[in-house]
C-alpha cells in the first residue's frame, strides 16, 4: 500500500448518497479514514441525491448515521465538524444533462479552490440500470477525461448474467480505460481474506502442502442469520447464486487456489486469480442436479425467536422459486488441484452467521495407535472470516495421563487479540481506490469468467428442468440434500461456528 501522503487533492462523488450503502458503509468508511489520518490533506465529498437538501441537514443526517454504524462513532464534535466541512450535498437527477453541467461547474470550482486539478473518484451506489445514462453523461461533459487521475467504483451486482456483464464492460470502456474501473467486492477488503496471501506465500511450511497430494477437500461457507429483510423484491430478481456465489465466493476461492504470484503487482495477482476461474470445470445443465443443491428457507426459529418463511416475506411472489440457499461441488482442472473437491455453500436464515474456509488434509496412511484410524480427526486449517476473525490449525496430540491415547488440539491466531479496531473492509478498499491500487478489485476478465462458471447452472435453474427446490427450516444449516452432496465422498460440512469458537476460548480447549 502506498503512502497516503502521496495522494493528490481528491474529489469523491457519491451517486446515491442518501441510500442504505452510503449510510451504513461509505460515510463511516470515509470518516474512519479521516480520523486515522488516511484521507488526503485536501478533499471534497460531493454527495449526490434526487431529493432537495441543504449541506447543514445532510451533514446532520451523516452524523446520526455515524453514531449508529461507524466503528469509531463520533469521538468528538470538533472532529466531526472538521470532517463535515468537506461534505457538500448536490441535488442530482441522473437522467438530466443539466445535473451534470452543474456538476462540472462544481468540479471546476473545487479545482480552483485547491489550486490544481484534483483526482476524481466516482462512486456508483446506484441500481445497475442507471449506469449507462450516468457513464454517457460523464463522457459527454468530459468529467473523467484524465485516465491518470479519474476512477470509478462500481458496486455489485456487475450485470445479472455473463452477456449483460460483457455489455456493461463494453459500455464502461467507451468512457473509462480498464485501469480506471474499480469493480468492488467488499469481501476482498476483509483482513482475514487478505491474509490468505500472506499466510500462503509468506510461510515455507504451508505452501509445499497446498496441493492435491496433501489436501483432501476444501470448504467455503458464507452463512447469514438474517432473511431478505425488506429487500424481498430485489432478492426475487437475484437469488443466492447471483448474490453470493458468482462474486463473493468465487473471489474467496481464487485466493485459496491461486498459484504464487511473482510479485505483488496488481495485474500479476489478478492474472493468477483469473487462471483459477478459467480452470474451474464447467457444470453442464444435465450435471446441475448432481453437483448443486438449491434451497429456500421455510418458517422456523432463529435465536429462539420464530421467523417466517421466504414466501411470506414482503415483496416475494406467492409461488416464488428463488433460491435463498446454494451448495455446490467444484473441481479445478489444473496440476495443483486435480481431483480435489471444492465445496461451497451460502444461505440466508441459517443457524448462525459464519464465513469460513476449511482446508481438510488427507488422513494419515497408517495409524500406529491401538484404536486405529477411527479415533483420528483429520488435520484441518480453518480460516474464519466473520464474525470470528482467526486462523485455526487442528491436529492430534497425546492426552495427558499414563495411557498413550490421542485427542484433537488447536493452535489459534486471533485477529481480535492483535487489534480490537481493525479497519472495515470498505475502508481498505476505498483507500486503495484513492491511492490508485486495483489489486483487490475485480478486472473485466475475472467478472466474465466468474459469470461463465455459473451460467449453465443459472440457465438450468431458470428452466427448472433438472432440479428440485429444497425447503429448509429457518435456523438450520440448510436442506438435507446439501449434506448428501458431501456424503457421497465421505465428507461432512464443518461448522466451526462463532459460538463454538467463543466456548473453546473460554474453556481453554485449544493449545
Amino acid at each position: 500500500m502506498s503512502n497516503v501522503k502521496n495522494i493528490k487533492p481528491s474529489i469523491i462523488l457519491i451517486f446515491g448518497a442518501t441510500g442504505d450503502l452510503a449510510k451504513r458503509k461509505l460515510f463511516p468508511a470515509f470518516y474512519n479514514l479521516y480520523l486515522d489520518g488516511r484521507m488526503p490533506e485536501k478533499f471534497k465529498i460531493m454527495a449526490l441525491g434526487r431529493a432537495e437538501n441543504s449541506d447543514e441537514k445532510f451533514r446532520a443526517y451523516v452524523a446520526e448515521n455515524l453514531n449508529e454504524f461507524s466503528r469509531n462513532k463520533i469521538p468528538s464534535q470538533e472532529s466531526f465538524e472538521q470532517f463535515a466541512s468537506h461534505i457538500t450535498y448536490l441535488q442530482n437527477n441522473i437522467d438530466e444533462e443539466a445535473s451534470y453541467q452543474n456538476l462540472k461547474v462544481q468540479l471546476d470550482t473545487t479545482d480552483i479552490a485547491f489550486g490544481e486539478r484534483a483526482n476524481r473518484l466516482f462512486y456508483l451506489s446506484i441500481a445497475p440500470s442507471f449506469i449507462s445514462t450516468l457513464s454517457n453523461n460523464i463522457k459527454k461533459l468530459g468529467l473523467a477525461a484524465n485516465p491518470d487521475q479519474d476512477r470509478i467504483i462500481i458496486e455489485k451486482p456487475f450485470g445479472y448474467n455473463k452477456s449483460s456483464a460483457i455489455l456493461l464492460n463494453q459500455l464502461l470502456s467507451q468512457t473509462f480505460r480498464e485501469e480506471q474501473i474499480y469493480r468492488i467486492d467488499h469481501y476482498l477488503g476483509k483482513e482475514t481474506v487478505q491474509n490468505i496471501l500472506a499466510f500462503r506465500f509468506g510461510n515455507s511450511m504451508f505452501e509445499p502442502l497446498w496441493n492435491r497430494n496433501f489436501i483432501d477437500s476444501v470448504q467455503i461457507t458464507v452463512a447469514e442469520e438474517v432473511g431478505v429483510e425488506n429487500r424481498g423484491a430485489f432478492y426475487e430478481d437475484t437469488g443466492a447464486l447471483k448474490d453470493m456465489v458468482q462474486n463473493h465466493i468465487m473471489q474467496i476461492l481464487t485466493m485459496v487456489a491461486m498459484e504464487a504470484p511473482t510479485s505483488l503487482q496488481a495485474d500479476e495477482i489478478r492474472n493468477r486469480k483469473a487462471d483459477v476461474l478459467k480452470a474451474i470445470r464447467r457444470i453442464t445443465p444435465q450435471e446441475a442436479e448432481h453437483y448443486t443443491v438449491r434451497g429456500q428457507y421455510d418458517h422456523g426459529t432463529v435465536k429462539e425467536k420464530p421467523v417466517s418463511g421466504y414466501l411470506q416475506e414482503k415483496g416475494v411472489a406467492e409461488n416464488s422459486t428463488t433460491e435463498t440457499f446454494v451448495a455446490m461441488k467444484f473441481y479445478l482442472d489444473n496440476w495443483r488441484w486435480q481431483g480435489v473437491p471444492f465445496y461451497v455453500r451460502t444461505g440466508k436464515r441459517m443457524q448462525e452467521k459464519q464465513s469460513s474456509i476449511v482446508i481438510s488434509f488427507r488422513p494419515v496412511p497408517h495409524s500406529t495407535f491401538s484404536f486405529g484410524k477411527e479415533g483420528m480427526m483429520p488435520n484441518r486449517l480453518i480460516i474464519n472470516i466473520q464474525p470470528a476473525m482467526d486462523i485455526r490449525l487442528q491436529f492430534m496430540t497425546k492426552k495427558p495421563g499414563l495411557s498413550l491415547s490421542l485427542r484433537p488440539a488447536e493452535m489459534v491466531f486471533d485477529y481480535f487479540s492483535c487489534s480490537t479496531k481493525s479497519p472495515e473492509a470498505y475502508e481498505t478498499l476505498i483507500l486503495d481506490a484513492l491511492l490508485g491500487d486495483p489489486t483487490l478489485f475485480m478486472r473485466s476478465d475475472q467478472v466474465e469468467e466468474a459469470w461463465d462458471v455459473v451460467t449453465t447452472i443459472q440457465e438450468a435453474w431458470e428452466n427448472d428442468k433438472f432440479l428440485n427446490l429444497h425447503k429448509y427450516e429457518a435456523g438450520s444449516w440448510g436442506p438435507e440434500a446439501s449434506d448428501a452432496l458431501l456424503a457421497r465422498q465421505g465428507h461432512t460440512w464443518i461448522s466451526n461456528t462463532y459460538n463454538e469458537v467463543k466456548e473453546q476460548a473460554t474453556n481453554g480447549n485449544y493449545i
